[in-house]
């Protein structure tokens, strides 16, 4: 079972549930419909991973703002990036199908630690660089469905266990990323930082 960290612990997680299509740019870059409901879709939790490897050149990294469920409210936030098969999902869309293949695959839900959230939650941002440039940045005001709203929804159908993690979704500026390159994600509460993570894309089999 794969697990997260929090509070020096290791926490087995459920599943993680994704929030699609929550900000209006990026669903305007990728040339998306804006949606009527909330987009909903899970990874299991054979997609955690805390090493961003790479898969192709068609494989698209999604940085995004992660809760943390326990008693079902959210305690803890941390950083993620939703790593997609572009192409799958673009010939899946195509068909009308499913998106299992492009975004449930093994090590797609990269997370860092997460910390216990004591800040307001509407002061709360995301920024991602890759190899020291600023590629995505977003707010809570941005976001299309804000913390509370996912919460409801996802509960009007689906039980979220202790620990199940929510990818908030994501800004514009996502793209396909190389072997190597330096990712650092970062969550603030206004201007104070939370937490930072690193990643260097690493090789499938090393």
């Amino acid at each position: 079972m794969k697990t997260i960290k929090y509070n020096n612990q290791d926490l087995e997680v459920s599943k993680v549930v994704c929030i699609g299509r929550n900000y209006v740019e990026h669903i305007e870059e990728l040339s998306n419909e804006i949606p009527s409901s909330m987009v909903i879709f899970n990874k299991p939790n054979s997609a955690i991973s805390d090493t961003l490897y790479y898969f192709s050149e068609h494989c698209r990294f999604e940085g995004e703002i992660c809760f943390l469920i326990r008693d079902t409210k959210i305690e803890a936030v941390g950083f993620g990036l939703d790593l997609t098969h572009a192409d799958i999902q673009n010939h899946l869309k195509s068909k009308g199908l499913p998106w299992e293949r492009a975004k449930a695959f093994d090590r797609s839900a990269v997370l860092s630690e997460f910390v216990r959230l004591d800040a307001d939650i509407t002061t709360l941002g995301m920024k991602l660089y890759i190899n020291d440039a600023l590629v995505q940045f977003a707010t809570y005001d941005l976001m299309m469905y804000k913390p509370d709203t996912m919460l409801s929804e996802i509960q009007s159908f689906m039980t979220l266990e202790d620990n199940d993690i929510i990818m908030s979704g994501t800004p514009k500026g996502v793209a396909t990323y190389s072997l190597g390159d330096r990712f650092v994600g970062q969550v603030l509460a206004g201007e104070s930082l939370l937490l930072e993570k690193e990643w260097v894309v690493k090789r499938l089999n090393d």
